[in-house]
């Protein structure tokens, strides 16, 4: 796609202008505190490898510490599973989702962090929404990523969303988007680099609109378009492995317009290695982790 009324002012992604917009380079002499803590929330019981595929990707990404924060019957598991993290077990409901009780403590363990990503795994609306809700009210410090489990939260919160003085970053698709702004999905689809202009003024964050081009917009109307994603994408986990990036990046120390930039460039061209060495479609999201670092050392 060349660039025209729909793409004007966004700056295609190569890595040429990544390099115009690095992101920091830890010393060599310097410790993982150097690089970052990230806290990785959500999960469920019946959902717990979102949590893993996000956290890995954090550290994939190059975060030098990993929380994650989960309902207390699947802590051990993960623990188990991805051993470079401290788990923490989080109150849970009936059904194993994250309790909006547990708000308050997690805003506090966010306080500690560089970067907080919350919403991976979380499927139970009827306690995603009222947890994301008293998180946000309480969250101080971090940057932080939201994930699908948030969204239907924000068309009502934005004053939330705001004060956090936009050091937020989402990364909806555009049935999300539609949803997040109380739109049609087709008008979203129609212009999506002007509905991400106007999702990133009115929410005040950064948006990763999702798509075969991706939009990436700041609320001071900084933008970038990646056209190279395939297919192949599209499948289970994808997102959580985005959104992971996008946090390792920000607690590296990234801003985060270009922790969003350089992620969707870095996941986007992990598929695209992935088809080179399995196929168009098929490829799993956990297969996409090992290819970003060296996507990133390919860039840097």
């Amino acid at each position: 796609m060349t660039a025209g009324p729909r793409t004007g002012g966004a700056a295609a992604l190569t890595p040429a202008r990544l390099r115009r917009i690095p992101l920091p380079r830890p010393d060599e002499g310097g410790g993982k505190e150097e690089r970052g803590r990230v806290l990785v929330a959500g999960g469920e019981r019946q959902n717990p490898g979102a949590l893993l595929l996000a956290g890995t990707a954090a550290l994939r990404a190059g975060a030098g510490k990993l929380r994650l924060a989960v309902p207390a019957s699947i802590a051990v598991p993960l623990g188990i599973a991805i051993p470079e993290a401290r788990v923490v077990s989080l109150a849970e409901t009936k059904d194993g989702a994250v309790s909006p009780r547990a708000a308050r403590e997690l805003a506090e363990l966010a306080g500690s962090t560089d970067a907080f990503l919350l919403g991976p795994g979380m499927i139970d609306q009827a306690s995603a929404t009222p947890l994301t809700r008293g998180v946000l009210e309480r969250v101080e410090g971090p940057a932080v990523v939201l994930d699908a489990g948030c969204f239907p939260c924000l068309a009502e919160g934005r004053g939330a969303l705001r004060r956090l003085k936009g050091r937020a970053v989402i990364t909806p698709h555009a049935g999300e988007m539609a949803r997040i702004l109380e739109m049609e999905q087709d008008e979203v689809a129609a212009d999506p680099l002007a509905v991400a202009r106007r999702a990133a003024e009115e929410l005040g964050v950064v948006v990763a609109l999702k798509g075969p081009t991706t939009f990436i917009v700041a609320p001071d109307g900084e933008a970038y378009r990646y056209e190279r994603g395939g297919v192949g994408l599209a499948t289970s986990g994808s997102g959580d492995t985005l959104a992971g990036i996008v946090a390792g990046l920000l607690a590296r120390g990234a801003a985060p317009v270009r922790a969003a930039a350089w992620a969707v460039y870095l996941h986007g061209e992990a598929g695209n290695a992935m088809v080179r060495a399995r196929g168009r479609i098929g490829f799993l999201a956990r297969e996409l982790l090992a290819e970003v670092p060296r996507v990133m050392g390919g860039v840097e």
